[in-house]
């Protein structure tokens, strides 16, 4: 199974600031994933055209399974989080992250009925400082919707703005969770054009065998969001 993570900008260029949700689509479809995380997925805002940009991105991919949850709320429209499946959603939550101060983040728990069972997948964007996505962390993995289903083999997937890779040393490896995009030398996805830090991450349950991990170059990822995206190839044991 294929699971592709990315920050998509809004579908607004990195270096030309150009809004061209093509790009995008044309970066994602080249690499033919069963599962999506995508971050900062605009809907009904200006900037974007107003466009519905949930529900293109499913009808482009041509998704089964398909989920929005809505974090940042402007004064037309708004900006969140997006999964997308090749499978219909067995189940389907959003998880608020925000914390009082701070910018509103959040998170999507989704399970699909894949080829290889049950399979459950993590999608987030987490804060700016370090004492915050620690805290959104540690709140993720305590909740009751992810301890619920917590047996299950798990992909958790997103923009992590981990700059220092503190947040694997945490409670994810107290639960068990490897981390799959180490070292970080070669993981790195921000910015896009000339990319020096690995904010985009991929972490995997126990039960999740990663037989192939790698960062997108291509001549149009490198223009279409300020993030690279992130492939995970992976089995359920």
């Amino acid at each position: 199974m294929r699971l592709l993570t990315y920050n998509i900008h809004k579908g607004i260029g990195g270096r030309d600031r150009l809004y061209r949700l093509p790009r995008i689509i044309e970066v994602i479809e080249n690499e033919n994933p069963d599962l999506l995380c995508l971050q900062e997925v605009d809907r009904g805002v200006p900037r974007s055209r107003q466009h519905d940009q949930p529900s293109m991105l499913a009808e482009h991919l041509a998704a089964i399974g398909c989920t929005f949850q809505l974090n940042v709320r402007l004064k037309k429209g708004g900006y969140g989080n997006l999964l997308l499946a090749r499978w219909p959603f067995s189940e389907r939550h959003s998880i608020s992250l925000g914390l009082p101060g701070k910018k509103a983040r959040g998170a999507q728990l989704g399970i699909v009925e894949s080829p290889e069972g049950l399979f459950r997948f993590i999608n987030l964007h987490l804060g700016l400082s370090e004492q915050e996505r620690h805290q959104q962390m540690e709140h993720l993995l305590s909740h009751h919707l992810f301890r619920r289903s917590q047996a299950l083999p798990t992909l958790i997937a997103g923009d992590t703005n981990d700059w220092r890779n503190t947040l694997a040393e945490g409670g994810l490896a107290a639960r068990g969770f490897k981390h799959c995009t180490h070292p970080i030398s070669r993981f790195r996805t921000f910015p896009a054009y000339l990319p020096v830090g690995s904010l985009d991450k991929v972490y995997c349950s126990p039960e999740v065998r990663v037989v192939n991990l790698r960062v997108v170059r291509t001549k149009v990822s490198k223009i279409a969001s300020d993030h690279l995206p992130l492939v995970v190839d992976f089995h359920c044991r």
